[in-house]
């Protein structure tokens, strides 16, 4: 059996798996842009959160590009992904890819970016831990 990875370490990446199933989409039979918005939020906060050990929250969500839309049916792969780190910010990537069950193809069909912030126990931005450069 493998070792898990040391509590020290600071994981920089969050995946999370959805279906997209009806009550997900709209009249079109495609996901709603906040659905997307939410599920990327989550993974940002995911990430962030493993990231820093701390409580973080939602500062800012920018650069959100629907390029393909995603179909009731289609399981969805929400990447997110800590790009910066600033003394509480936390700027994370997130990327939504879908997965066609049968045939495998999968498509890069959102992409956006956050800004995350890591709060102290009294809810006051605290210190994030600085990022170090992956070899």
């Amino acid at each position: 059996m493998s070792e898990l990875p040391n509590a020290e370490s600071r994981p920089t990446e969050a995946r999370l798996l959805h279906m997209v199933f009806p009550d997900h989409t709209n009249h079109l039979g495609t996901l709603f842009g906040g659905q997307a918005l939410a599920w990327m939020d989550m993974s940002a906060f995911i990430a962030a959160s493993r990231y820093a050990r701390a409580t973080v929250v939602t500062a800012r969500s920018e650069q959100v590009d629907f390029n393909q839309p995603i179909h009731k049916g289609d399981l969805v792969e929400v990447v997110a992904r800590i790009v910066k780190v600033g003394r509480s910010s936390m700027n994370v990537d997130v990327d939504v890819i879908t997965e066609d069950l049968i045939s495998g193809e999968r498509k890069l069909c959102t992409r956006g970016h956050f800004v995350m912030i890591a709060l102290d126990p009294l809810g006051r931005s605290t210190q994030a831990p600085p990022l170090t450069p992956t070899p």
